[in-house]
């Protein structure tokens, strides 16, 4: 790409995003989902590792099973919302590797070997695609409402409660997504300035 993007898609990702609390009564389909997933796969992982793992809670019933690991604040928006992403992340992650990575035959080994290197490259890179994640759903049209606030073993004991050889996904963020109901935004927070975080050597 030899130029940037238009102001407007910069708004759209960045400069007019908001955080949403509120859900307009409009579902997210099925197909959009699929969609976003599809969008955000294609973002850069340590060698191609690729561990995310995206559960879409979509009915009341499933939003139920959630609701007894969220801290109250974040209860009412969860169970309102259109969708609730689990974003998560494979500890295993490097079983698939031969198929991912597969010009260097030795990379399954360097993280079966080491669980401490596995879990720290499932966690940066699972958090990473997060963040593709959200910049997805905000190119395909969606809000999103991305968030702490809940217990995550009380999550992965009721959606991810069995390790198998082949996979281990621990939850790592919650994202709830629809389309947001800007009367219920709050006044946007500020952001630090360049010079209080970045130097230039």
């Amino acid at each position: 790409m030899d130029h940037p993007l238009s102001d407007e898609a910069l708004d759209i990702l960045f400069r007019k995003a908001r955080t949403h609390n509120g859900w307009l009564n409009q579902p997210v389909t099925d197909d959009v989902l699929r969609q976003l997933y599809n969008l955000m796969k294609w973002g850069p992982t340590s060698a191609n590792s690729s561990p995310a793992r995206i559960l879409f809670l979509r009915t009341p019933a499933a939003k139920q099973r959630l609701a007894p690991a969220l801290s109250p604040p974040n209860l009412d928006k969860t169970m309102q919302a259109p969708v609730t992403a689990i974003i998560a992340h494979d500890l295993k992650f490097y079983e698939n590797l031969p198929r991912l990575f597969p010009h260097n035959p030795g990379a399954r080994e360097w993280f079966s070997k080491s669980p401490e290197l596995a879990a720290t490259t499932a966690f940066r890179n699972g958090t990473l695609q997060g963040g593709y994640f959200i910049l997805a759903a905000r190119l395909l049209g969606l809000d999103c409402g991305p968030m702490s606030g809940f217990d995550n073993a009380k999550v992965d004991a009721e959606f991810f409660p069995a390790a198998t050889p082949v996979s281990e996904v621990k939850s790592n963020f919650l994202c709830n997504l629809g389309y947001g109901d800007p009367s219920k935004l709050m006044p946007r927070s500020p952001r630090l300035a360049f010079d209080e975080v970045c130097k230039l050597l």
